[in-house]
């Protein structure tokens, strides 16, 4: 399993914690430090089942500045995560083919084996 982790995220932090309390092993990818590829990305969108606009964070000021108002097409806004990490929504745990945002942490243990 990945964990796509945002140390300075007090609700990526909840997750690793609700994920060591259930002895559940991951590895931990700090997506701020290690950007996604864009085929990455839009794999991880498609085991989400989200659009790229789903997984945005919309209090973030490079939304505003960026995105929002703008007619962007999905690629052009995939473009923008991949530039700016920061506006992609987390934690985010990928098991398999199923990848869940820990946004309350329970939703972790949706995709658990």
């Amino acid at each position: 399993m990945k964990y796509y982790h945002n140390p300075r995220c007090r609700k990526s932090r909840e997750g690793l914690t609700l994920l060591d309390n259930n002895k559940i092993h991951y590895e931990i990818i700090e997506y701020l430090k290690t950007p996604f590829k864009k085929e990455e990305l839009i794999e991880l969108l498609s085991y989400l089942n989200m659009t790229p606009m789903d997984l945005i964070r919309k209090g973030e000021s490079i939304y505003k500045e960026k995105i929002k108002g703008k007619n962007l097409s999905d690629d052009e806004i995939i473009h923008v995560m991949i530039e700016e990490p920061k506006l992609i929504e987390r934690p985010i745990l990928l098991n398999k083919n199923k990848a869940v945002v820990g946004r309350p942490a329970e939703n972790l243990l949706k995709i658990i084996d």
